[in-house]
């Protein structure tokens, strides 16, 4: 796709000129500031006290754990170090935490090289993930899989 400026038709850059290092760096940066803020804050308001944060309304509503249930749990645990609770809480979140710190560690490094990310993800993924996370709802909410509950 090309842009023309209208009063010369002659093609407009459609990429800014080569940014330095610093600018790359600052989104990722400021990526890594919100998350470190949001589990700064989780860690030090307890999700096991209650009325700090909302219920679950599909808990609430309908007693079934979604694949969120427990995620702050886990969150203030992983905080804390105490990585058996973590699991113990929400195990797919803490595969969640572990692989986006892995996906904005390549987005830096990429960044820091003046490279851009792309995470081109296929139906195949996409399959493969919304089958994770419905496997991971049922087998949470039956029986023999009381170990995957928070």
């Amino acid at each position: 796709m090309r842009c023309v400026d209208a009063e010369t038709a002659q093609p407009t850059p459609t990429s800014a000129a080569p940014r330095g290092r610093a600018a790359r760096l600052a989104v990722p940066a400021g990526l890594l500031a919100a998350v470190a803020g949001a589990f700064a804050y989780v860690g030090r308001v307890d999700p096991n006290e209650p009325g700090h944060y909302p219920v679950c309304p599909l808990l609430r509503f309908t007693g079934v754990l979604c694949p969120g249930c427990g995620g702050l749990r886990s969150a203030h645990a992983f905080v804390h170090g105490d990585m058996a609770a973590a699991l113990h809480a929400n195990a797919l979140a803490v595969l969640g935490y572990l692989g986006l710190a892995v996906l904005w560690t390549v987005w830096v490094i990429r960044a820091a090289r003046g490279r851009p990310l792309r995470v081109e993800l296929g139906p195949v993924h996409l399959w493969t993930l919304g089958t994770l996370l419905l496997v991971f709802t049922i087998v949470r909410n039956l029986p023999f899989g009381g170990w995957l509950r928070p």
